[in-house]
């Protein structure tokens, strides 16, 4: 499959936030990136339902909802009813993680599971048949502009492999890091939805940066 670009609103600048929503309407990205912070799960707050439905409200792509929220099954129908295409919530604050992944499916939404970088892709042997998304976390969640963790590359090499078998159509989803000059090596690796902040925000010409990104292939790091 052909991989996807989902810029992160996180990193926008919200003075003028319904220019940055027409911006990635206009642009090549598939999805919008959504990431809802609580403060508790992550040391970092960012926006809730209010944003969330005034982004929808504009946006004609997607909204893909990362949650790293403490016990998401209380807000999952809300984020549902706000918006949300793609609900994904953390391996790390679900205490039953197959009935949450199953209420979002039940909503009508993609259901995605996230783990931070230092949990193992093994422990969602057991989820991969319920899930329509893995999101690897490639920075330590809760704040933009971190720097990439390189073992990353070894864990979608992993969560690869342990798809083959049982869910081909799973998106291998990478947040943290990404840029331009690691695109290649991340689709090399496996994955196919590249979540970019800061190197589409802070870009001089985002539209050119999301084009770059999405016509970006493996072939180019071969040779």
């Amino acid at each position: 499959m052909k991989h996807l670009v989902a810029p992160s609103i996180l990193a926008a600048d919200f003075a003028i936030l319904g220019q940055e929503i027409e911006m990635v309407n206009d642009s090549m990205a598939d999805w919008f990136h959504v990431d809802i912070m609580d403060g508790i799960f992550v040391p970092n707050i960012s926006f809730g339902f209010p944003v969330l439905e005034a982004v929808a409200r504009h946006a004609k792509k997607p909204l893909d909802v990362h949650l790293m929220i403490t016990d998401p099954d209380r807000f999952i129908k809300r984020f549902s009813e706000a918006g949300a295409a793609n609900i994904t919530v953390h391996y790390e604050s679900c205490t039953h993680l197959n009935r949450t992944l199953n209420a979002i499916k039940d909503l009508g939404c993609k259901a995605g599971v996230a783990i931070n970088p230092h949990t193992p892709v093994q422990l969602l042997n057991d989820v991969l048949g319920d899930v329509d998304l893995v999101l690897l976390m490639s920075v330590n969640p809760g704040f933009g502009n971190q720097k990439f963790i390189r073992h990353t590359y070894e864990k979608i090499r992993q969560l690869k492999a342990l798809i083959a078998d049982c869910n081909e159509n799973v998106y291998i989803e990478i947040d943290g890091g990404v840029s331009n000059s690691n695109a290649a090596a991340l689709i090399d690796a496996g994955a196919n939805v590249l979540v970019a902040g800061n190197t589409i925000f802070s870009s001089q010409n985002p539209l050119q940066t999301i084009q770059e990104l999405k016509n970006i292939s493996p072939e180019i790091i071969q040779g």
